[in-house]
């Protein structure tokens, strides 16, 4: 990791004490991660094999291998998916058509396992030609367009809950000088223990993730590249109880980033943890092997805890996201780790807090393409002290080196945005950032003054939080609420019955290949 010289004053020797504590606080979590597995894991490895499709009643094919499976999952799901191409002499797509009429894999006889090997082998090749392919186009896309790339790169949302009205209001933003685009998700399909199956028009708060609606979405924005010169990135949001499935249908359709935590279903969805500690770390690895950038959560904390007292608990999780990430192969050009601009405009000096502690971050992770959120939990329905608060957020966004930006709008916490709500967001960004272009290295700080001394103070907090977590183990730090100040008990939460402990047989293709791509255990 490179170093900066700090103008915050920050001790290097701290610095990477906190990164020390990290790692050890995740290492016995990542033993845990590799003695199991869980259903949605076995669910995208078939994904990744090639099932797709839906039965007559909406259940996707993955799942209904997964329940034929039952507690053969312990072994793998995709021996049964392979052994059934070999004995049947089957396409996947005529395959995928046989279960959804009906057929029952896990009935099937088990065929010579060399023959299983080189089947799963030649898929396996042609998912990493997919892949590949889609990481050659998207930076063939960033060469050509290198010099319209901006930063931080300016990220906003739709989200109609129709996939086509989506595709509408994503390409006005594009070509009003927006960089990323993300969908978000239909309320509470974090929840949902399966995804559906094609393109869909209804959804609350959002659209549903599905591998058409992504394909749409791809196709849609690809369309406003060349007319604007600029590639367009597309984001959802890889978390929930089907975290690695989103994972592998974003792989192949060459989405650009995903939203991928390793605590936030944890906290905010009330998912088991053991469920979500294993799928992140499969998940991430699909997301590096396809050279997506991830994006945490630590703003969310801010919405539950206060941004001042609690400002240790957001680096302690970035910290901690950072090591699981570099478990799963990742390199720090992919971490996007979130932070946000959240504290009480009333604070004196609220302002400096904010600026110290993004700078904080940035000289944390400097590799890192940091993800910065706009202030909500303090916007009231005043849109003019709202666009007022947004101005700060991208100064603040702009002085200190973000990657990732995404817009406040200043009908925050009035309604869904319109498309000229989101017009004035882009406006006043692209204003800010063009004005300050070189405001950042003209800017020092005081010896002593209050912004160093804040975000000082935030790292202090920060090795002593982890101390404890270290002392305490993870699992217990959560169960007693030392993250965004929320319990959530080991054994309980969605999807704990969807966790595995591996067989001595337990065999999985496409945990191999990105292992070895990844040069994981090497």
């Amino acid at each position: 990791m490179t170093p900066v010289k700090s103008k915050l004053g920050l001790s290097r020797a701290k610095i990477d004490k906190a990164r020390e504590l990290a790692a050890a606080v995740t290492a016995p979590v990542q033993q845990f991660i590799d003695r199991h597995t869980t259903v949605t894991i076995e669910r995208a490895t078939l994904r990744l094999l090639g099932a797709d499709g839906a039965n007559s009643d909406g259940v996707p094919v993955p799942n209904l291998i997964a329940q034929q499976c039952a507690e053969k999952l312990s072994g793998g799901a995709s021996l049964y998916y392979v052994n059934a191409l070999v004995k049947l002499g089957k396409t996947p797509a005529e395959l995928n058509k046989a279960v959804a009429g009906g057929l029952d894999l896990s009935q099937i006889e088990l065929t010579d396992r060399k023959a299983i090997q080189k089947k799963a082998d030649e898929l396996i090749k042609g998912l990493d030609g997919r892949i590949a392919g889609n990481v050659t186009h998207r930076n063939a896309k960033l060469r050509q367009y290198k010099d319209k790339v901006k930063s931080p790169l300016i990220y906003v949302i739709v989200a109609t809950g129709n996939i086509y009205e989506d595709v509408k209001q994503a390409q006005a933003a594009a070509l009003q000088g927006a960089d990323i685009i993300a969908v978000i998700r239909t309320t509470a399909q974090s929840l949902l223990d399966y995804v559906p199956y094609g393109a869909t028009t209804e959804g609350f708060g959002g659209t549903y993730a599905t591998q058409e609606n992504f394909r749409i979405m791809r196709a849609a924005l690809d369309e406003v590249v060349d007319k604007e010169g600029r590639y367009i990135r597309l984001v959802n949001y890889c978390s929930g109880l089907c975290m690695p499935e989103i994972a592998a249908m974003g792989a192949m359709e060459r989405l650009d980033m995903m939203l991928n935590d390793s605590m936030y279903g944890i906290l905010f969805r009330d998912i088991n943890m053991y469920r979500t500690f294993t799928d992140q770390y499969f998940s991430r690895m699909i997301n590096t092997a396809a050279d997506i950038i991830i994006n945490t959560g630590e703003d969310n904390y801010l919405t539950t805890s206060d941004a001042v007292e609690k400002a240790n608990t957001v680096l302690a999780s970035q910290l901690i996201n950072e090591q699981f990430a570099f478990k799963a192969g990742m390199p720090a050009r992919l971490m996007g780790l979130g932070h946000a601009f959240e504290i009480n405009p009333e604070l004196k000096n609220g302002f400096l807090y904010e600026y110290a502690q993004a700078l904080m971050a940035r000289e944390i992770f400097p590799e890192h393409p940091l993800k910065y959120m706009p202030p909500t939990k303090f916007m009231t329905g005043d849109v003019f002290k709202g666009y007022a608060m947004n101005t700060l957020f991208n100064f603040v966004s702009k002085a200190t080196g973000q990657g990732i930006h995404l817009l406040g709008m200043l009908t925050e916490a009035i309604h869904t945005p319109y498309l000229q709500d989101r017009h004035l967001a882009i406006e006043n960004a692209l204003y800010v950032h063009n004005a300050m272009e070189d405001f950042a290295g003209e800017i020092e700080f005081r010896k002593g003054g209050i912004m160093q001394k804040r975000a000082q103070l935030v790292l202090d907090e920060t090795i002593e939080l982890l101390g404890e977590v270290k002392r305490h183990g993870l699992f217990t730090a959560i169960e007693t609420g030392m993250f965004a100040e929320i319990k959530r008990p080991r054994d309980g939460g969605k999807g704990l019955d969807g966790v595995y402990e591996k067989s001595p047989e337990y065999w999985n293709p496409a945990e191999a290949y990105l292992k070895r791509k990844l040069k994981i255990g090497k």
